[in-house]
C-alpha cells in the first residue's frame, strides 16, 4: 500500500502549472466535487501522473497511488487472509484445577483498495490499462452503486459502502502502447476522459530550465532538439522521445559539466544514450541503432543555443 503525505507536496508543487494546466486542474476539480471519476490519458511523458497527484493534493484528503499491472488481482484489491494468530489462556486461580483455553483466528489484511473506499482515500490508479479488463471491473459497482463487492474474501458482509469522501484519478497510455489492454467500454462510460497530449516548445522550455540547473537558452536548445527528434519518428510503435528525455539531458549535462553544444562529442554521445532507445523503435532499418545515432548526431549539428 502506498499512501502519500509528504511526498504528494512535493511533487505537486514540481508542476508548472501554466494557464493550459491551471485551467485542467480547476476543471477536474469540479468533476470529483460532483462525484464523477478523471481519466487523464496520452503519451508517455506527457505529465499524466504529476497532474493526478496536483488535482489530488487539492481535494486535501490521504492520497493512495496504486500502480497498474498484469499480476494485480481482487486479493491485491480487496484483502487475503495472510496467516493464523493463536490466543492461549491459562487459568491457575484455583490451585487444584488447571485450565487452558487456546483459540486459533486467521489473521486478515485490507488490499489497497479497501482501504481507500473504507478511508475515503483519493486514489489514483496509475496506468490502469496495463492490469486486466476482468480485475478492472470490480471499479463498475464502485462507480454506479458506490459499493464495493467483496468477492471471495470469506467476510461476512457480502460488500461494503464507499465512503463520501472516496475518489478516483485514473491515468492510462494509448492503447497501442505494449502491455496495455484494451479497456472495457462499460468502465470508460462512468469516466470522463481528458486527453493530455506534449506540450509546446516553450512551455518545455520552461519546465526544463525550472527543474534544472541550465540556463533558459539551453533549456530551449535541449527541448527543440528533443522535440524535432519526436517529430520524425512517431508511429504506431513509438512516440518518439518525451520531456523526460530533455530533462535527463539537461541534468546530466549540467551534473557532469558537458557543454550544451551540438558539435561537442560528449554531448552528442550523452543525446546518443538518452535518446537512441526511443528513436531505434520507430526506424525501419537491417540497424536501427545505427541510423538513430546517426539521426540524433545530425540534429544536435543543427541545434541553435539562442542568444543571452
Amino acid at each position: 500500500m502506498t499512501v502519500l503525505k509528504d511526498g504528494i507536496k512535493k511533487d505537486a508543487r514540481a508542476l508548472i502549472q501554466d494557464d493550459e494546466t491551471k485551467d485542467i486542474l480547476s476543471r477536474s476539480l469540479h468533476y470529483l466535487k460532483a462525484g464523477y471519476s478523471i481519466h487523464f490519458t496520452g503519451p508517455s511523458g506527457a505529465g499524466k501522473t504529476s497532474l493526478a497527484l496536483a488535482l489530488a493534493k487539492k481535494r486535501k484528503r490521504p492520497v493512495m497511488l496504486m500502480h497498474g499491472n498484469h499480476e494485480l488481482d481482487n486479493k491485491d484489491l480487496i484483502g487475503n487472509f495472510t496467516g493464523y494468530s493463536s490466543k492461549k489462556v491459562v487459568d491457575h486461580y484455583v490451585r487444584s484445577v488447571y485450565k487452558k483455553d487456546e483459540s486459533v483466528t486467521e489473521t486478515w489484511n485490507d488490499g489497497r483498495l479497501l482501504e481507500a473506499v473504507k478511508n475515503g482515500y483519493t486514489l489514483i490508479y496509475d496506468e490502469f490499462t496495463r492490469s486486466r479488463p476482468t480485475t478492472n471491473n470490480i471499479f463498475l459497482s464502485i462507480l454506479e452503486e458506490g459499493v464495493l463487492p467483496l468477492y471471495g474474501s470469506k467476510l461476512t458482509e457480502p460488500f461494503i459502502r464507499v465512503h463520501p469522501d472516496f475518489s478516483v484519478i485514473f491515468t492510462s497510455n494509448p492503447a497501442e502502447y505494449a502491455g496495455v489492454y484494451d479497456t472495457q467500454d462499460a468502465l470508460l462510460d462512468r469516466l470522463i476522459t481528458i486527453f493530455l497530449d506534449y506540450k509546446d516548445i516553450d512551455r518545455e522550455t520552461a519546465i526544463v530550465a525550472e527543474k534544472t540547473d541550465v540556463e533558459e537558452r539551453e533549456a530551449k536548445a535541449i527541448t527543440t532538439l528533443v522535440s524535432t527528434l519526436r517529430k520524425k519518428c512517431s508511429n504506431d510503435k513509438s512516440n518518439g522521445p518525451s520531456l523526460r528525455a530533455s530533462l535527463m539531458i539537461a541534468k546530466l549535462a549540467s551534473g557532469q559539466g558537458i557543454a550544451i553544444d551540438g558539435e561537442d562529442v560528449d554531448f552528442q554521445n550523452l543525446c546518443i544514450d538518452v535518446l537512441c532507445h526511443p528513436i531505434s523503435r520507430c526506424i525501419e532499418s537491417d540497424d536501427p541503432k545505427a541510423e538513430a545515432s546517426k539521426l540524433i548526431i545530425n540534429e544536435c549539428s543543427n541545434m541553435e543555443i539562442p542568444e543571452d
